[in-house]
């Protein structure tokens, strides 16, 4: 396979340069990238179905204009979405199908290559990879430092202030096949369009397109992943990202605070702002850590005034110390309280708008919107909040229930009896066997 060629040559010849791959690009691969391309969502003038009625037609005319160069590519959809309760909104690129098209070919073309260069810390949107796997991971490092003290970062719009300049001479370091990075280019220069406007920003990449993770990786494992950026540790350390959020946990305090101290001048050398509000340290270490250090430090004092336990919020879920039943202190992670509530406020609304459709209807809309919160959330230790998100939608769905009957009467006996019919999923019947994590100390903390 193609694509295992090159990745072998990527892991064994670390600075081997790629001067060609487009000859690696024929007609079937642009066949496979429309395959795994999604046929829903792009905009333009032709669909995913429409451009499959004459597919070859349209794949061998698309070839010709990539290695001809004048493929030229399009206008970016741009779509604000909200990113927080804070009132700040993230940018979401969509593509046409045909540009969709071209990015999956070239990401199947450069993923091969850099998987083998990226760090085990980097979990965003790389293959056999995901969330689940980055909070593992962070769950694994605090146990092994008994909590240890955790820089939570935050970059401001990064998506929006990525330099194209600097991420071309990134992706030069390993790939300099002309074809591959004037496209690369030209994604870049785009343009954006925004009702009937359309602008060309001098940087950043919008966020939904194909190519965009890639690249986010990229730029990122060069300003923030690589060895020699943090320095010399006196304690263990390790950083765990997924995509542009990250949090860096630390054994010893003099280490979080030199990075604390140098990372923001590190950013700015590469044109990225730490936010300084959402960006702090943590004094996450276990209480029974904290006694023994209070005990060192002061043996007449009281340990059992230690200080207040911090969490901290990673990924959707709020990370904080808690007895297990044993008796023992662990990392427990629970849904972070604003997910929880966009999350039934999107099902609030939806009850609202469709309240005069059919029972059956919102039977199953509330079933597939419940199965992918219990799908993400659904970790150790998270069952309360899950129980309390299966609570509140039934809550809600029989406020609107009530609402469209005239006669007011349709108490929670009615209600109960209804849901015989149409009963609504419970968290634990969404328990699937999952490989067994590693033990903490299979982790290599630099």
């Amino acid at each position: 396979m193609v694509q295992q060629r090159i990745a072998e040559l990527a892991r064994t010849k670390p600075e081997l340069v790629f001067t060609s791959l487009v000859h690696y690009m024929p007609l079937d691969w642009l066949g496979e990238a429309y395959h795994h391309t999604r046929k829903d969502g792009a905009v333009g003038a032709v669909t995913g179905g429409e451009y499959g009625e004459s597919l070859e037609e349209n794949l061998q005319g698309l070839l010709d204009r990539l290695k001809s160069g004048r493929y030229r590519a399009p206008a970016i959809l741009r779509k604000e979405i909200p990113k927080g309760s804070d009132g700040e909104t993230r940018p979401i690129g969509i593509p046409t199908f045909e540009d969709k098209i071209v990015q999956r070919a070239v990401v199947m073309l450069l993923e091969p290559i850099y998987e083998q260069d990226f760090y085990d810390g980097s979990y965003g949107f790389r293959p056999k990879r995901s969330a689940h796997d980055a909070l593992q991971d962070v769950w694994d490092t605090t146990m092994a430092v008994s909590g240890g003290w955790v820089l939570e970062v935050d970059i401001r719009k990064f998506f929006d202030t990525l330099d194209h300049k600097q991420l071309q001479e990134f992706v030069s370091v390993r790939v300099r096949d002309g074809v591959v990075r004037r496209l690369i280019g030209k994604w870049l220069n785009a343009g954006v369009m925004a009702g009937q406007t359309v602008t060309y920003p001098d940087a950043g990449t919008p966020q939904g397109g194909v190519i965009s993770p890639l690249l986010a990786n990229l730029y990122l494992h060069y300003v923030l992943d690589v060895k020699d950026v943090l320095p010399h540790m006196e304690g263990r350390s390790r950083l765990t990202r997924y995509a542009d959020d990250f949090i860096i946990v630390f054994e010893k305090k003099r280490d979080a605070e030199r990075v604390m101290s140098v990372l923001p001048k590190r950013m700015a050398k590469y044109g990225l702002t730490v936010h300084p509000d959402k960006t702090r340290l943590i004094d996450f270490r276990s209480p029974n850590h904290r006694e023994r250090c209070n005990n060192r430090n002061s043996p007449n004092s009281d340990s059992s005034r230690s200080s207040h336990l911090e969490p901290f919020d990673l990924l959707g879920f709020t990370h904080q110390w808690r007895k297990s039943q044993k008796g023992n202190w662990t990392v427990r992670r629970k849904t972070m309280s604003s997910r929880l509530t966009r999350s039934l406020n999107a099902i609030y609304q939806w009850c609202r708008t469709h309240r005069h459709c059919p029972v059956k209807e919102h039977w199953k809309h509330l079933c597939t919107q419940m199965r992918g919160h219990y799908g993400y959330y659904g970790i150790v230790g998270n069952a309360a909040a899950l129980d309390m998100f299966h609570d509140q939608v039934a809550r809600i769905w029989k406020k609107w229930l009530k609402r469209r009957n005239r006669k007011r009467d349709f108490n929670w006996e009615k209600f109960n009896r209804m849901r015989n019919g149409y009963r609504l999923p419970y968290p634990s019947e969404m328990r699937k066997t999952k490989k067994r994590p590693c033990s903490y100390t299979q982790l290599t903390l630099f």
